[in-house]
């Protein structure tokens, strides 16, 4: 099948402050008189990935190993330093819960600018809008200020529009960690049809579970680099047994 995602050789560096800096005042100081001294993290090196058109591909690793980078650069939210991104199609990320949402701005004033940072129009959204509510089950509270509404809440309504705007790659990090049974039981529906019309699919997740039930390749990312590339089953169960230190080697177990 065609590649929906392809990376050749991606990297892309974080630049830190080598010393705390209390106040942007300081830092605008210390930055006109060159006093600031950087060291820079890589967080992702040399990336080489496929995916396939259709697949359902799992993200694991430690926190900081890169993931959430990962996605970041699919998504085109962070440039690489060096190497190439491919996407073929439409992309709907949901990166962490909230991003991209106004605290101030109601729900349905959130779900119009998502819709329109999509590539909708105000009319098309208009017309998804009462689906997505429906089933956010938000119909009460959709016309409250973001900044109310719980943390499953706040999930249910990114899921609900980024997977309604019917994409053709779903980016989605940690998004099904929060929520009842029921939500994720019906986010787990929704995926196996974007999966049933061969849409791509790529979770982060640190539940094995839930990449074992929604993923059928995973990835073990340890410090900016892919090392296990295989079957869920088998690459969840090596990174267990790292992470249990019942082997010492990362990226073993295939």
């Amino acid at each position: 099948m065609p590649a929906a995602i392809r990376l050749e050789k991606v990297t892309l560096r974080y630049r830190i402050p080598r010393e705390r800096i209390g106040s942007l005042k300081e830092y605008a100081i210390r930055r006109l008189k060159r006093q600031v001294a950087y060291d820079d993290f890589e967080a992702l090196h040399a990336i080489d990935l496929s995916v396939s058109a259709g697949e359902r591909v799992g993200l694991i690793g430690r926190n900081g190993a890169g993931k959430s980078t990962l996605f970041r650069v699919i998504s085109r939210v962070l440039p690489p330093a060096e190497g190439r991104v491919y996407v073929a199609g439409r992309i709907a990320p949901i990166l962490e819960l909230g991003l991209g949402f106004h605290g101030e701005l109601t729900g349905r004033e959130n779900v119009m600018l998502q819709g329109a940072l999509l590539g909708f129009s105000r009319a098309e959204t208009r017309r998804r809008l009462d689906r997505i509510v429906e089933w956010a089950e938000l119909q009460d509270f959709i016309d409250a200020p973001i900044r109310t509404f719980s943390t499953g809440m706040a999930a249910r309504l990114a899921f609900a529009v980024a997977t309604d705007v019917d994409p053709d790659i779903l980016l989605v990090d940690e998004a099904l960690s929060v929520g009842d049974e029921k939500f994720q039981r019906k986010c787990h529906e929704r995926m196996e049809g974007l999966v049933a019309r061969g849409k791509t699919f790529m979770l982060v997740s640190h539940s094995p579970s839930q990449i074992r039930d929604n993923c059928e390749r995973v990835l073990w990312l340890h410090h900016g680099r892919i090392v296990l590339d295989g079957p869920a089953e088998a690459v969840a169960d090596a990174y267990h047994q790292w992470s249990l230190g019942e082997t010492d080697a990362v990226g073993s177990g295939l």
